[in-house]
């Protein structure tokens, strides 16, 4: 027995009463057709059991409709909101995320084989917030015409966009937080040594704290990471002069800080050590935590990295609308209990 013969685009064409030209825009994100032709095809489709082929069109259109983002450190609160922003904004306009994860410690070989991965899949566009591998893979995708937004970091690349919160005011605001709280002796503890955020943060941080007069007590690593901020806690509590107050250069890894803090060190927060983190994660208004953060907009992030990935897919990438572009957006201080004052 043969197969049954697949139903085809004429198929819903021909029992709908419509052009194939009707059929192909009702199942284009962003065709204009006219509401009535698209109920008809719909119904036709529907009574044929007719599933349009994204593949085919991706050969026809030389589109894929997939915008490739490339992450790392997942457990970082922060990057499941953003995917999940960032899946929505580009769905409502006819696109679809391809979800590439990194494990933050690509070397040269592993770097080429992501963007081989990356390339393979024809995306439209790529969002990078991965810190180890944004340079190599944007400078790659860009090379092969592929328009690049780095997300939540920057980098001196010619023809890919920025996007990222105020990192150096944040710093700022945390300096100036800890200050009015009254705290002598402040530590910081930093992400990655090498990510843009990481140094944007510290520098505003020691600037302000420069300006009132106050050093930094001590510093200690956590490398974005939970297991990482533990230790570094531990490390800076080990001192004669234990910190009063912490500044740390994320939520995920103030969390456990303060988990640090309390159950293992046996410190009360903030009436002994006042703590200050920086993105506003969901899980810092939970009330175990009520962690006192300078908040990115996440939204706003996402909504600015959507509008310039497809300002650039729909130019020619040589042309002055894609001049390489750098936005930052304003951050602003969420006060909750960790912080006195």
């Amino acid at each position: 027995m043969s197969p049954t013969k697949p139903v085809t685009l004429s198929d819903v064409a021909l029992l709908a009463g419509v052009s194939q030209s009707a059929v192909s825009r009702t199942y284009t994100p962003g065709a204009s057709v006219a509401p009535a032709t698209r109920e008809r095809v719909v119904q036709a489709a529907v009574q044929l059991g007719y599933r349009p082929n994204a593949i085919a069109r991706t050969l026809t259109t030389r589109r894929s409709r997939m915008i490739g983002v490339v992450v790392s450190y997942l457990q970082n609160q922060f990057y499941p909101v953003v995917i999940e922003k960032l899946s929505q904004a580009l769905q409502r306009h006819g696109y679809h995320v391809l979800l590439f994860v990194s494990d933050g410690h690509e070397t040269g070989a592993t770097v080429d084989d992501k963007l081989m991965d990356v390339m393979q899949y024809q995306v439209d566009g790529l969002v990078l917030a991965s810190v180890t591998l944004s340079s190599a893979i944007a400078q790659g995708c860009r090379a092969a015409g592929v328009p690049v937004v780095l997300f939540n970091r920057t980098a001196p690349i010619e023809g890919v966009h920025c996007v990222a919160s105020d990192n150096h005011a944040g710093g700022r605001l945390a300096a100036q937080t800890l200050i009015e709280a009254g705290c002598q002796r402040i530590a910081y503890i930093a992400g990655l040594e090498d990510a843009s955020t990481q140094i944007e943060r510290e520098r505003g941080f020691i600037e302000r704290l420069g300006q009132a007069g106050v050093e930094v007590s001590a510093r200690a690593v956590g490398r974005y990471s939970y297991e990482g901020a533990c230790e570094a806690t531990r490390a800076l509590c080990s001192k004669a002069a234990r910190p009063d107050g912490i500044f740390v250069a994320n939520d995920h890894m103030a969390l456990a800080v303060m988990d640090t803090l309390r159950s293992e060190l046996g410190l009360r927060v903030p009436q002994d050590v006042c703590v200050i983190g920086f993105d506003n994660v969901p899980q810092s208004a939970w009330p175990a935590y009520g962690l006192t953060t300078i908040t990115q907009d996440a939204q706003a992030m996402v909504d600015v990295t959507v509008d310039l990935l497809l300002q650039a897919i729909a130019s020619d990438l040589k042309s002055e609308a894609f001049a390489t572009r750098r936005l930052i957006t304003p951050v602003r201080l969420v006060r909750r209990t960790t912080v006195t004052g």
